[in-house]
């Protein structure tokens, strides 16, 4: 058996330990919430208030770069990436009996789109964070993790499109904050204890 076969034969272990056996029904109602975009509107109001306190030289900017990264994450992701893989969606694939817990969604499912904006977003703001207030807020990873989690958990998403969706929006946000950097760099070492970007990976 070569390799890609036992990665897709682990791929759908894991789905299926995730979507049946680590499955309750006093889970599914916080699994759904978790996924639901409307949940994260009181973060996404923290977010704005706090950059706008801590960094509001760069509030506008941080803004629109928060725009261009989900835009460029969702739109690939979405329009590219999976009618160029074609990875059917677990839940269509009948053999592997999923546990739906909501609607299927789309026909192709690599990458999760939810990962990549989720990872773009989270990577994005953890790396201008570190570069402008040399703070590393590690939970923004948990927050794209728990996201994903769920689309595992509901029967959308394979793990292995959760990954690749990850690394992806990553990869998009380590572009989107070079630019970041690139645009404000001039402001940034005027500051008396401005450091590298390098240091924020």
């Amino acid at each position: 058996m070569d390799i890609i076969s036992l990665l897709q034969d682990a791929d759908k272990s894991l789905y299926q330990l995730i979507n049946r056996q680590l499955s309750a029904d006093w889970l599914d109602g916080m699994m759904k919430l978790l996924r639901t975009p409307y949940t994260w509107i009181p973060l996404y109001l923290f977010l704005l208030i706090w950059f706008y306190r801590n960094a509001r030289k760069y509030w506008l900017m941080i803004i629109i770069f928060s725009v261009i990264t989900f835009a460029f994450t969702d739109f690939f992701s979405s329009k590219v990436l999976k009618p160029s893989f074609q990875r059917a969606r677990p839940c269509y694939v009948a053999e592997l009996n999923t546990r739906s817990v909501v609607g299927c969604g789309g026909a192709y499912g690599l990458p999760s789109s939810h990962a990549s904006n989720h990872f773009g977003l989270a990577a994005f703001w953890f790396i201008i964070i570190a570069v402008i207030r040399r703070k590393k807020i590690y939970w923004f990873w948990l927050w794209a993790f728990v996201i994903c989690y769920a689309q595992v958990y509901v029967g959308v998403h394979y793990p292995g499109d959760i990954v690749i969706g990850a690394l992806f929006g990553i990869s998009i946000a380590l572009v989107t904050s070079a630019i970041f950097h690139f645009l404000s760099h001039s402001d940034l070492l005027k500051k008396r204890n401005s450091f590298s970007l390098h240091k924020a990976y």
